[in-house]
């Protein structure tokens, strides 16, 4: 049950770290996002890659 729970909370964090990053990407300004090479398309793949691996 303990272990359950663990990956329970585990998960929930996972997901509010993705969420913000996520948020983050979608939040930069353009020239910033092209400088950095990251297209509106690709926010939910890297922030996917950033919190969870590859």
């Amino acid at each position: 049950m303990n272990k359950l729970i663990s990956d329970l909370k585990t998960a929930a964090h996972k997901r509010a770290v993705y969420r913000q990053t996520l948020r983050e990407l979608r939040g930069l300004n353009i020239d910033t996002a092209l400088d950095l090479d990251i297209y509106q398309a690709d926010a939910h793949r890297i922030a996917r890659q950033a919190v969870y691996g590859a």
